[in-house]
């Protein structure tokens, strides 16, 4: 038997490569049609998850027919698996969708939806007072570069303490929504008048406690590091088991730290001014319409 030569085997592989047909239609192949900076800048994904351009600036994809039909369907969209099919297929750089930073994740898909239906967005909807129907454009340009300016505040300080936190992962962040889902669904029970007092307060009790102990938890993944003089404290359990045990005034100013930075870089609603015919039939003189990610017109 011959003996084994790498050297050879590695020039046949190229020249088998070399041979292989391509495909005519690859100049036809989807080019991106957007451009974006993430709002997190990059930060807080974990190695091999993302890919950062030189330019720092992510391209964005149109997305494939396959992609729409796997948007609208509905439990691959609870779960959130559809949306990170998605990403990964329109924004090839973002590698782990699971572990993008949810602040990213707005910014992400109002990219994704002007590269495939274009910059309006058609909103309908009923004015308060009168019950008439309109229709509204919403530029995504200025709502897209409201999302990417704004800077996530991972540092809060009180007194000698100073904590360090980061953005839940859009993995956690799919869990947590599923877990107040199943939730939503025990208060549903409540409500049936067919069933027993007695198992209703005990349903309500347990879902409560689970509710408030999601709370928590959530907000312990949150601080990654507590600082305290030259005490530097890293270990997750040791936060959790300190979150489990602050005072009421320590645990409110995070989840109020933590809620301002979700709002920055949340969809605001469109705000509309009323014509004056409808102020005339009782409409107020503003209102607000929100910019809600439901598959049936977001994404289509």
């Amino acid at each position: 038997m011959a003996e084994f030569n790498p050297l050879t085997a590695d020039a046949t592989l190229k020249q088998l490569a070399g041979n292989e047909e391509q495909n005519p239609l690859r100049k036809y192949f989807r080019q991106p049609k957007v451009h974006i900076t993430l709002p997190s800048k990059g930060k807080y994904y974990p190695e091999g998850a993302l890919h950062t351009p030189e330019t720092g600036e992510y391209a964005v994809y149109a997305m494939t027919a396959k992609d729409e039909l796997s948007i609208k369907t509905p439990d691959a969209l609870l779960n959130g698996s559809a949306t990170v099919s998605v990403i990964k297929s329109c924004i090839p750089d973002i590698i782990d969708p699971w572990q993008m930073p949810s602040i990213d994740l707005d910014a992400v898909l109002v990219a994704i939806r002007i590269a495939t239906y274009g910059e309006i967005l058609d909103l309908e909807t009923k004015v308060p007072g009168t019950g008439e129907d309109r229709s509204f454009a919403v530029d995504l340009r200025k709502i897209l570069n409201k999302l990417v300016t704004s800077n996530y505040d991972d540092v809060v300080v009180m007194g000698e303490m100073t904590v360090g936190l980061r953005p839940l992962t859009y993995k956690e962040f799919t869990s947590a929504a599923l877990k107040t889902f199943e939730e939503q669904r025990i208060f549903q029970t409540i409500n049936d008048d067919s069933i027993p007092d007695a198992e209703k307060l005990t349903a309500f009790s347990e879902s409560f406690a689970m509710l408030t102990d999601l709370t928590v938890s959530m907000l312990a993944k949150g601080v990654i590091k507590v600082t305290i003089g030259d005490t530097v404290v890293t270990n997750p359990e040791h936060i959790s088991e300190f979150i489990s045990n602050v005072d009421k005034e320590f645990y409110q100013t995070i989840l109020d730290h933590l809620d301002t930075q979700k709002q920055k870089f949340g969809i605001e609603p469109f705000k509309v001014d009323s014509s004056d015919e409808d102020v005339a039939a009782g409409a107020p003189k503003t209102f607000e319409v929100p910019i809600t990610f439901d598959q049936s017109n977001f994404f289509g």
